[in-house]
């Protein structure tokens, strides 16, 4: 019964977005996306003789997370080929063209028919799923084959449906897998909690990413004339629930501060919106000129993909999505020594920002006064700021080695 509502609800999923693809760009990019993929993978793997290792991310975030483990991976076995897929076009959009993989698709929806055809074709030695994204039909083929089957940095907590009653379903998904690897404690014990004894610690490896980014972060010579001997705040991935208070601190800021915001969506509506609420006249870096950028104090980042090297020239960062869908990467600006802050909502799901609060190197808020409070202190007085920063950067080196640790594992169970 299980699997019935299971399957009845991926065939309600795909009616829906391509009703939705009508009228939704992203729905009808994911749609457009998935035609001929058969095909697509007939042409690659037709003639291949190298073992394939299969990775999936749902989205652009957990492809980040799971990239340590790609690069790893590629350097411990060269002789494979590098499947990756998406579930998300958000992901796919970015990195279809990443010469981390030697072939970058959609995931289609998971049914019976389309999980056969996949491993049919592709034949992968080895697959990963990265932190989330569980479907049973994929993983149920893999374990079928008998194909090694890992999930990295998964995170778990007491609210997902493998601990619930009904969900039997989705702990029979979790057997499936020859080993999983979670970012905790607290994960480890819940999985041993429904017998799930195939799994331990390795750590999150967002933290080797984000150091690999501080070790050559990209320069960007307009930020550095911007800056210039001025104190800055970052502002990463902002929504409109985050500007609704962050306005006020930038409007009637008086200390000298620079802003550099770099929002969560930057289509012309978006960065219009965001002009508004924005007194004084904010400059875009994709559309003022250098003497207008340098001689401005709010700078807008309307271009994807530069967020992660920015937070290099900030001295401290607030970090959005905690009032909406969910906190984004706070460890970004963490590894540059920024000490960061983000609302307060769900962040049971984001372990870091919790120990990273209660260490003293980030800051939670629930109002315009607790931004206000902690803003002021922040940028006001330099000892505050510098000590919170020293959190930071011994935080991010104390949790390095997740990659490490997955590797070392396959070195003794994968014969690759």
């Amino acid at each position: 019964m299980a699997l019935f509502f299971y399957n009845f609800l991926i065939a309600a999923y795909g009616v829906a977005i391509r009703l939705a693809s009508l009228f939704n760009t992203k729905a009808a990019k994911f749609i457009k996306g998935r035609r001929g993929l058969p095909r697509l993978w007939q042409t690659h793997f037709a003639g291949n003789e190298r073992p394939v290792a299969w990775f999936h991310a749902a989205s652009l975030g957990e492809f980040e997370q799971g990239r340590p483990v790609i690069e790893a991976f590629k350097h411990q076995y060269p002789g494979h080929f590098i499947f990756i897929t998406f579930f998300s076009p958000s992901g796919y959009e970015q990195r279809s063209e990443d010469p981390v993989g030697d072939l970058i698709t959609y995931l289609p929806l998971d049914t019976p028919s389309h999980a056969r055809q996949l491993l049919d074709i592709a034949k992968p030695s080895v697959i990963f799923f990265i932190k989330y994204e569980f479907w049973y039909h994929y993983l149920h083929q893999a374990a079928k084959r008998n194909i090694p089957l890992y999930c990295i940095s998964a995170l778990f907590t007491p609210d997902h449906i493998f601990f619930k009653g009904h969900g039997v379903l989705h702990r029979k998904m979790l057997g499936f897998f020859d080993h999983i690897f979670v970012q905790n404690q607290k994960s480890l014990d819940l999985l041993q909690r429904i017998k799930i004894h195939a799994a331990s610690i390795s750590g999150d490896t967002r933290f080797d990413r984000v150091v690999k980014t501080l070790a050559a972060p990209e320069r960007y010579p307009l930020i550095e004339d911007f800056k210039g001997e001025s104190q800055v705040m970052v502002i990463g991935s902002s929504w409109p629930s985050d500007m609704q208070y962050l306005n006020k601190v930038i409007n009637e800021d008086k200390s000298g501060t620079k802003f550099i915001i770099a929002p969560h969506e930057v289509h012309a509506q978006s960065i219009a919106g965001l002009r508004r609420g924005l007194t004084g006249d904010p400059v875009c870096i994709t559309q003022d000129s250098p003497e207008k950028i340098k001689e401005a104090s709010v700078l807008i980042i309307d271009t994807i993909g530069m967020l992660s090297s920015v937070y290099q020239y900030g001295d401290f960062a607030y970090i959005g999505g905690a009032f909406g869908d969910g906190l984004h990467n706070i460890l970004e600006a963490v590894t540059f020594g920024l000490p960061v802050i983000f609302g307060n909502k769900g962040l049971d799901k984001f372990p870091e920002s919790l120990e990273l609060s209660a260490l003293g190197g980030a800051f939670t808020i629930s109002s315009q006064a607790d931004l206000d409070q902690i803003y002021h202190k922040l940028s006001g007085d330099r000892s505050f700021r510098e000590s919170a920063s020293d959190i930071c950067r011994q935080y991010i080196q104390e949790s390095t080695g997740a990659t490490a640790k997955i590797i070392t594992y396959l070195e003794k169970n994968y014969e690759g």
